[in-house]
């Protein structure tokens, strides 16, 4: 995958204020207010700074948590995990592999029935969801 690598001014100049804050500044949107929390809408889910592919709607679910949730990426090249210590806990950081922006976090073990046991909670201002046809 070819990195994406652009100024803190061109991120700014491309991104909203908010989209900003979430992706290039590690933020997060309040729970329970971004648009794809409940969208049932099938298609693709792509990162909303660069546009590369991160997941699919048929491994989104319902977790009640406040964000979208999937439980898998749509490859296993299309997010790049990091130990993220802030808050003053030990959690997983998803960002895009392609552009190195920040999506969310990644929680094991909290019982879901997945395939995975995984949940991926994204920020909706990381998305971009791409309807399928």
């Amino acid at each position: 995958m070819e990195k994406i690598v652009k100024s803190d001014e061109e991120w700014r100049a491309e991104l909203s204020p908010e989209e900003y804050r979430v992706l290039r500044e590690a933020g997060t949107e309040r729970p329970f207010t971004g648009e794809y929390t409940d969208t049932k809408t099938t298609g693709v889910y792509r990162c909303r700074a660069c546009g590369t592919e991160l997941f699919r709607s048929d491994a989104k679910f319902e977790s009640h948590c406040g964000w979208p949730s999937f439980f898998e990426p749509s490859g296993s090249s299309a997010v790049t995990l990091i130990e993220d210590r802030t808050m003053g806990m030990v959690r997983t950081e998803v960002r895009c592999a392609a552009c190195d922006s920040h999506l969310g976090h990644v929680f094991e073990g909290e019982g879901y029935p997945t395939p995975t046991d995984q949940r991926y909670c994204i920020n909706s201002v990381s998305l971009t969801l791409e309807p399928a046809e």
